[in-house]
Formats: C-alpha cells, sequence, structure tokens
C-alpha cells in the first residue's frame, strides 16, 4: 500500500483552508492594514463583546502570545481598549472601541462577500460543505 497525501483528508483540508485564508488576508489587509492574527481578535471581539486573551487563545486557534501582540498592535492603533478583567484580575480583558467597532462594520461586508464568492465557488456541493465542516469542528471544541 502506497500513501499518497494528495488523497489524504487532512492534508486537503489544510491545504484549502491556508488558500482561502490568504485569499481573505489580502482583502482586510487591503481594506486596513490588518494582519490575520489582528483580523481574528477584532472578530472574536466583535461577537462577544468584553473577553480576556486566553478566552480569544481558545477560540481563534493562536498562541497566546501571537494574540497578545495582535491586542497590542490593536490598541496602539485605537481599534481595541485593554483593561482588567472583571472576575480574575490576573487577565486582560479586551473589548472594541467605537473606532474597532466601525472598523468591524466595514470588514463584515468585506467578509460576507468573501463568504458569497466562496459558496458560488462550491455551487450546489456548498450547504453539503458547510454541514460537513460543521460537523468536523464539533469534535475538535
Amino acid at each position: 500500500m502506497s500513501f499518497d497525501l494528495d488523497d489524504f483528508l487532512p492534508y486537503r483540508l489544510s491545504v484549502a483552508a491556508a488558500h482561502v485564508s490568504r485569499r481573505f488576508a489580502e482583502r482586510y489587509a487591503a481594506e486596513a492594514g490588518l494582519t490575520i492574527p489582528e483580523w481574528r481578535v477584532l472578530a472574536h471581539l466583535s461577537r462577544s463583546g468584553m473577553v480576556s486573551i486566553r478566552d480569544i487563545n481558545r477560540r481563534v486557534n493562536l498562541d497566546k502570545s501571537i494574540v497578545s501582540r495582535a491586542a497590542s498592535r490593536l490598541e496602539e492603533a485605537g481599534h481595541v481598549l485593554k483593561s482588567g478583567h472583571d472576575r480574575d484580575q490576573r487577565l486582560v480583558a479586551l473589548q472594541l472601541t467605537p473606532q474597532g467597532h466601525a472598523l468591524m462594520e466595514r470588514l463584515g461586508r468585506i467578509a460576507q462577500a468573501y463568504q458569497a464568492e466562496l459558496l458560488a465557488e462550491l455551487g450546489e456541493d456548498g450547504p453539503a460543505f458547510r454541514r460537513a465542516l460543521l460537523r468536523l469542528a464539533q469534535h475538535a471544541e
């Protein structure tokens, strides 16, 4: 039996995910000069409100140090506010500033347009693909 990497589903998913992520990263980088970690932090905060770096780390699948550096850059740019965490003073809590919310409104429209393009590329396979991804993601949580 010979192993064919191109037929190995985890490999194909990884390659596809990296490609899709890079294509989208080009769009939000052009719009706002953001990196992938910065985008993920902003997107998570826009959905969750005030949360700790540790919470974001768990959700966005990036190392804590990468999330922390992204949060610092976003704070310097005026998009994020850092403060003490309500329940655990050892944690740093993050939340979007009004400027951060405005940026996420713009980026949200770009994200929705990109998702529509991806679904159009998938055609009639789109709904089944989304269901399959959700099933796979359930095992990761």
